[in-house]
This record gives structure tokens, C-alpha cells and sequence, in this order.
């Protein structure tokens, strides 16, 4: 490794580090809106159409989820190449 590699490995792990809290807090806060939406629908629903309200708030909640992890992934799958 050269010394310039060595000198920006610090400033490299900061970044993701960063981008991971981010990342994390943005996620939080799209899970609280989903479960609110959901929490709200449902209320307003009742019987079969509740149910439907219950699982598509918990598909949307598992997306957001997944979409998250996926941008952390490929950012650092990006940063490692």
C-alpha cells in the first residue's frame, strides 16, 4: 500500500460510519411514518379490510426495510471498489 491509501482509510471508515447513522435514523423514521399510516388505516377499517390494512402496513414496513439495507450494501460495495 502506498501512504496516500494508509491516509485516507481513517477519513474512508468516518464517511461510512456517517452514512450508516444517517442511513439508520432516515430508515427509523420512514418505519414510524409506515406504522402510523398503518395504525391510522386500520383504525379507520374494520373486519376483513383491517386484516388487508395489517399486512400491507408490515410489507411496507419489511420494503422499507429492505430498501435501506440495500443502499447501505451498494454504498459500500462501492466505496470498496
Amino acid at each position: 500500500m502506498s501512504e496516500g491509501s494508509e491516509a485516507s482509510a481513517p477519513a474512508r471508515r468516518s464517511a461510512v460510519g456517517t452514512s450508516l447513522l444517517s442511513r439508520v435514523l432516515v430508515t427509523w423514521a420512514e418505519l414510524v411514518a409506515v406504522g402510523f399510516g398503518g395504525a391510522v388505516a386500520g383504525g379507520a377499517a374494520s373486519g376483513p379490510p383491517q386484516l388487508v390494512v395489517y399486512f400491507a402496513t408490515v410489507l411496507a414496513a419489511v420494503a422499507v426495510f429492505m430498501f435501506n439495507v440495500d443502499r447501505l450494501v451498494a454504498a459500500r460495495v462501492r466505496e470498496a471498489t
